[in-house]
This record gives C-alpha cells, structure tokens and sequence, in this order.
C-alpha cells in the first residue's frame, strides 16, 4: 500500500529532480482532455470517437453489417483524420530532442485544432448538421492524432493519453494478487481516473449545460498545459531528452 500512495503521489506530484520530470502530471492531463472529447465525439457527434481508435475500428464494423445508429463516413472520417494528425505529430517528434519543447509545440497545434472545434460547435446547431458534425470529427481527431503521436514520441510508461486495455491489463496482471510485483499500479490507475474524470466532465457538460462547453473546457486546460509545459521546457534536465 505504501508503494502504491508512493506512484500516486508521485505521478500527480514528482519530486524535483525526478527522471521523468513534470511529464507524468502534464500526460495525466491531456488523459482528462481525451475523456472530454470523446465524450463530446460519442454524445454530440454520433456514434464516434475522434481519440479512441479502437472503438471506431469495431463502430465501422457494426456500420458496414447495417446496424443502426453507426456511420460507415463517421467513423472513417475519424479514422483517416487522426492517422493525418499522427503523422504530422510524428513529423513534430522527429524535429525535437527535448521533450517539453515537443511537448509545448504539440499542445499549441492540437490547441489550434480544438479551438475551430469550439468556433465550429458555436456555430452548429442542435442536432449537429451533417456539415458541421464531418467538419467537428475532422478537427478533433486530427488534435488528437498529434497529441498521441507526442505522447508515443514522448515515451513515459504507462501514460499513453489514450489506449487504456493495457493499462487496465497491467493492473491485473502484473498486480501482487497474480504474482506480479505491482510495478507502476499507482500511476494505472491514476491514468484510468483521468480518463474517468474527463469523461464525467464532458458529458456533464453536454447533457446538462451546453455542447460547446466540454470544448472549452478542453481547450483552456491545453492551453494551460501549453503555457507550464513551456515555461518548464526553458530548462534542462535529464527529463527533457528524448
């Protein structure tokens, strides 16, 4: 259990001088963001999501055998626009060896994405028009491409900002219980509690306040990242290299 506290703590609070930097708290972060914008994606725009691929990969299976309620263009828009947004993140990974100046650079172009979101979500009404609904889907899943493809480059364990099956995997498997030593399940499962939380808060927004709300929320929270991922990247640092 003290061990356990100890990854929670220092996953949410590391401890100056630690190896992976402010990075955990900062990837803990855009973990929020993801549940917030597919709860936006999956409630406003239909049935998609424009961060999990994953669940639009089986979504384009169920549209294709006709099920009601998918979109065979839906999920095939969010599909191809989030592999443009990995491949331009991958192009960003590959000009920086500092991470938080990648981390920064990434944050400010999916902030760019998910603000003509916000303006696109202003303008839309409600149900989503079809035009507004491809144009959302495009926008959002090309952020989150690039904010993937960061993370990936970025590389801390355990903090994709997205995929959770093996996160959740880990938990179980490498847990005291089935023999495993427990490695890293405090910071598991902080992960999982982000994408939780982040779900919560969009949804919340999107049924009981406004649909544009979860957006806003997502893009002040990037652009707060954004700004501490900069101020911090100014220094050096064993966290820092690549």
């Amino acid at each position: 259990m003290h061990t356990f506290l100890t990854e929670v703590r220092q996953t949410v609070f590391p401890d100056r001088g630690s190896k992976e930097g402010p990075l955990p708290p900062l990837l803990v972060t855009l973990t929020f963001v993801t549940g917030v914008v597919d709860a936006f994606s999956y409630l406003v725009l239909g049935h998609v999501f424009v961060a999990n691929m994953t669940g639009n990969v089986v979504f384009l299976g169920f549209a294709l055998a006709g099920a009601p309620g998918f979109s065979i263009g839906a999920s095939a828009v969010a599909l191809a626009l989030f592999w443009l947004g990995a491949f331009v993140g991958g192009r960003v990974g590959r000009s920086f060896n500092h991470r938080g100046r990648l981390l920064s650079t990434s944050t400010g172009i999916e902030s760019a994405f998910v603000a003509v979101a916000v303006v696109l979500a202003s303008l839309s009404g409600s149900p989503v028009a079809t035009g507004y609904r491809y144009a959302l889907i495009a926008a959002l899943a090309i952020a989150m491409g690039v904010q993937n493809a960061a993370a990936r480059h970025i590389a801390v364990a355990d903090m994709t900002t997205t995929v959770l099956t093996q996160t959740i995997t880990g938990l179980a498997a490498d847990s005291a219980v089935a023999g495993g030593t427990g490695s890293r399940s405090g910071r598991r499962l902080v992960a999982v509690v982000a994408m939780l939380v982040g779900a919560l808060a969009g949804a919340a927004c999107v049924l009981h306040v406004h649909v544009v709300y979860g957006l806003v929320l997502a893009l002040v929270v990037l652009a707060v990242v954004g700004v501490i991922t900069r101020v911090l990247g100014r220094s050096g640092g064993s966290w820092a290299a690549t």
